[in-house]
C-alpha cells in the first residue's frame, strides 16, 4: 500500500490501515448507488453502508488480531476483557453520507487495558486509521511512532494566535437546544479565521493533527468518535484534553484538541465563559493589525 510509510514498523496500524481501506472501498460503492436510511433512536442515522462496514472490519480484525477486543459503533461488542480493545466507528459521519455530502470516514483506534485496569479507567491508546475514502486520504500513528499522513510524516500547525486561527466543531443530531455549543460557536467565530463544521469528528481531529485545522472542539461523543482521532493529535506534536485541561477521556464529555500553542487561550475563554464573566472586548481589525505587526517584528513597537 502506497500510503504507508515505509520507514518505520507500525505493528497495529499497518494492518489495520488495509482494512480501514478495504471498508472504505466498500463505502464508496454504497454511496455511488441508492442506499436505504433508517432511524436508530428518535433522529441518528444508519446505513446498511454502516452495517455492512462493521461487519467487514470486524470478521478482518478478528482474522489478524484474534485475541483483541472490538468496540464498534453499530453494536460489535467482542472480547472486551482482553488486554487490547478496537474502537470501530465504520462510517464516521452518517448524516453527511445519507445527504450525499462527501465529508465522512473510517475510523479505528486502538486502547491498550493492562491486566488490573478497573472497568472506568481509560487504557492507553497505541495505534490509530482514520481513512476518507472519497480523497483517499489516510491517516495513521502508532504510540511513540509518529503520525502519517498517506505515507509521509505530519505535524499540528504553528499558529500561535487565536485571532489567526482556523478551527472545528460540532453539534449533536439530538437535543441541540439542550447543548451549549452554539455560545462556544458564536465566541470563537468572532475571535478567529473561521469555525467550520463539516460533520466527521474523526476528520476534524485527524485535520487538526496535520494542520488544516488548528483547533477543534465537541460536547458528549463516543469512543469510537476520537479513539483514532485523539492519538493522531498527540503523535502530530499537538494536545487533547476536556475544556479545564484535565486529561481526555475516552468517555469524550468534553474534546479540546489543539496544535498545542492555542490550548491555553482557548481554555481560557471557555472558563470565562463557563463562568458567566464578561469577555474581553473583540479586537478592532486595526489592533488585530497591530498585535500581528508587533509579534512579527519580535514584540518591539
Amino acid at each position: 500500500m502506497s500510503n504507508i510509510p515505509v520507514d518505520v514498523e507500525l505493528t497495529f496500524a499497518e494492518p489495520a490501515a488495509h482494512i480501514a481501506v478495504e471498508a472504505g472501498k466498500l463505502i464508496r460503492g454504497f454511496y455511488e448507488s441508492d442506499v436505504a436510511t433508517e432511524y436508530k433512536g428518535e433522529v441518528d442515522l444508519v446505513t446498511e453502508a454502516d452495517r455492512s462496514s462493521e461487519r467487514l472490519i470486524r470478521e478482518r480484525l478478528l482474522a489478524r488480531f484474534p485475541e483483541h477486543g472490538i468496540f464498534g459503533e453499530e453494536g460489535t461488542r467482542d472480547r472486551l476483557e482482553g488486554e487490547y480493545r478496537w474502537y470501530i466507528d465504520p462510517l464516521d459521519g452518517t448524516t453527511n453520507f445519507a445527504h450525499r455530502f462527501p465529508v465522512f470516514s473510517v475510523s479505528m483506534g486502538l486502547e491498550r487495558r493492562p491486566k488490573g485496569l478497573a472497568a472506568e479507567e481509560d487504557g492507553e491508546l497505541v495505534a490509530a486509521v482514520v481513512y476518507d475514502p472519497m480523497r483517499d486520504e489516510l491517516f495513521v500513528a502508532e504510540k511513540g511512532l509518529g503520525a502519517y499522513l498517506n505515507g509521509r510524516r505530519m505535524r499540528s500547525s504553528s499558529v500561535c494566535d487565536l485571532s489567526e486561527a482556523l478551527l472545528a466543531t460540532g453539534f449533536p443530531s439530538r437535543k441541540r437546544h439542550e447543548n451549549p455549543n452554539i455560545h462556544l460557536y458564536q465566541e470563537i467565530t468572532l475571535r478567529s479565521h473561521g469555525v467550520r463544521r463539516a460533520g466527521s469528528a474523526a476528520l476534524d481531529l485527524a485535520y487538526t493533527a496535520c494542520g488544516r485545522f488548528d483547533g477543534y472542539w465537541e460536547f458528549n461523543l463516543n469512543a469510537w468518535d476520537t479513539a483514532a482521532g485523539a492519538l493522531l493529535v498527540t503523535e502530530a506534536g499537538g494536545s487533547i484534553t476536556r475544556f479545564d485541561g484535565s486529561p481526555f477521556r475516552l468517555d469524550s464529555r468534553e474534546v479540546l484538541a489543539t496544535n498545542g500553542l492555542l490550548h491555553k487561550e482557548i481554555m481560557y475563554l471557555f472558563g470565562e465563559m463557563f463562568a458567566g464573566r464578561g469577555l474581553e472586548s473583540i479586537p478592532t481589525p486595526a489592533e488585530f493589525a497591530a498585535k500581528r505587526a508587533s509579534r512579527e517584528n519580535g514584540g518591539k513597537k
